[in-house]
């Protein structure tokens, strides 16, 4: 290794290139890092600063960060930590493979009619009932996760493969707990990590929109119960509006569903906010779409979409939120996003399970090594309209259940 003095002139010499140094403070191990500069970005695209310094500091085993300290920029120097191991991809097959047998199986489920006389026609109802469903929720959940991985490898960021997570029906009513990729280190800039999170949605959405739309012209108008079963007769299980599931719905069938026998006394529009809400009042007697499997795949897209766009830590549009906002406004609303979850767990008690999780692991943000390069003004407005796409696609009352 060698000496001290050389390896720092070095260092110094790598960073007057990008920067104009002010002050100079020597760190050690305890201090978790190497050498720190005060002083300003001399190039007018931090970004770019940032990428010429990595590489020059590189071969000496360095990483750089930029960061702001008492509103001064700031360049920090820390060992660099080992390159991320390569993923074995027969894992994520297998796990592929599984969630497959899963889902397949679930939609078997879902389009039986009444149950086969044996085995060899329960089987076979499976394999020919469950395909539409199958494909039509791996697409919308593959197209979710390449998204992120296809954008992470432009980016040239460590990403895994996607795993895809198997749940058995009738543990999920889809077959399966979704899927994710692992980011193995740290993203590079804002723009990377808005770019790597908010593909994922949005490229799910483009593939869920049309599957929602095939599936409902597949699917048939039903009439609801005019009252209530009574204890021991089963229960009628309503999927929760968003208000682009809303306007789905009335492209194909021309009304907003689930269409009630009467408003009880509201008006239509306060109707719909209370309901979009809460739930309530049940549409007893009312007229409602009985989702082909196709439907309901699309349905749970969607769903996913709004959960992934949840404002808050290590999900999707906790990412977002951070890159437009920063990290003290981001840990400013977080408390809001847990107050809201709880006041939405009144109508659906899922809420608290995911405001329970988010307190538990939301609390951490994906902070990038270069804290200073900014969005652009392109990104601020793609982040922007997903925020807006989060506002469509969000189901406050994902299951309505009429007794």
């Amino acid at each position: 290794m060698e000496d001290q003095p050389l390896l720092f002139e070095r260092i110094e010499l790598a960073v007057r290139r990008i920067f104009f140094i002010e002050d100079t403070t020597f760190g050690d191990e305890r201090k978790g890092y190497v050498i720190k500069y005060h002083g300003r970005i001399l190039l007018p695209d931090t970004a770019e600063a940032y990428d010429r310094l990595a590489e020059a500091v590189a071969p000496l085993g360095l990483t750089p960060l930029f960061r702001y300290e008492n509103n001064r920029q700031t360049v920090i120097l820390v060992t660099s930590r080992q390159a991320p191991r390569s993923s074995n991809p027969r894992t994520n097959l297998i796990f592929f493979i599984l969630t497959l047998i899963s889902v397949w199986f679930t939609g078997g489920m879902l389009s039986l009619k009444e149950m086969p006389g044996n085995a060899v026609e329960f089987i076979w109802a499976m394999i020919s009932g469950g395909w539409p469903f199958a494909i039509s929720l791996l697409a919308i959940l593959s197209a979710h996760e390449f998204g992120h991985y296809l954008v992470g490898r432009r980016h040239g960021a460590a990403v895994s493969l996607p795993y895809f997570l198997p749940l058995p029906f009738p543990l999920s009513p889809f077959g399966t707990l979704g899927a994710f990729i692992n980011m193995k280190e740290l993203p590079k800039n804002r723009r990377v990590l808005m770019d790597i999170g908010i593909a994922g949605p949005l490229a799910g959405l483009v593939v869920a929109i049309p599957v929602v739309l095939i599936g409902l012209s597949l699917s048939e108008l039903s009439p609801l119960p005019a009252a209530p079963l009574g204890s021991g007769l089963g229960q009628t299980q309503l999927e929760g509006n968003s208000i682009l599931y809303l306007l789905l719905k009335f492209v194909v069938f021309g009304q907003f569903l689930p269409a009630p026998a009467d408003y009880s006394g509201l008006s239509p529009l306060l109707f719909w906010v209370r309901y979009f809400f809460t739930g309530q009042p049940l549409p007893y007697g009312g007229m409602d779409v009985l989702l082909h499997p196709v439907a309901w795949a699309g349905w749970g897209g969607i769903l996913i979409t709004s959960l992934n766009l949840i404002p808050a830590g290590q999900l999707d549009g906790g990412h977002l939120l951070y890159v437009l906002f920063g990290r003290e406004r981001a840990r400013r609303i977080y408390p809001l996003v847990l107050l809201a979850l709880g006041l939405l767990g009144f109508v659906w008690a899922g809420w608290w399970l995911w405001a329970v999780l988010i307190f538990l692991f939301g609390r951490v943000y994906a902070e990038p090594l270069d804290q200073i390069t900014e969005l652009d003004a392109r990104r601020k407005r793609l982040g922007l309209l997903t925020l807006i796409v989060f506002v469509l696609v969000f189901t406050p009352v994902p299951l309505v259940l009429m007794p």
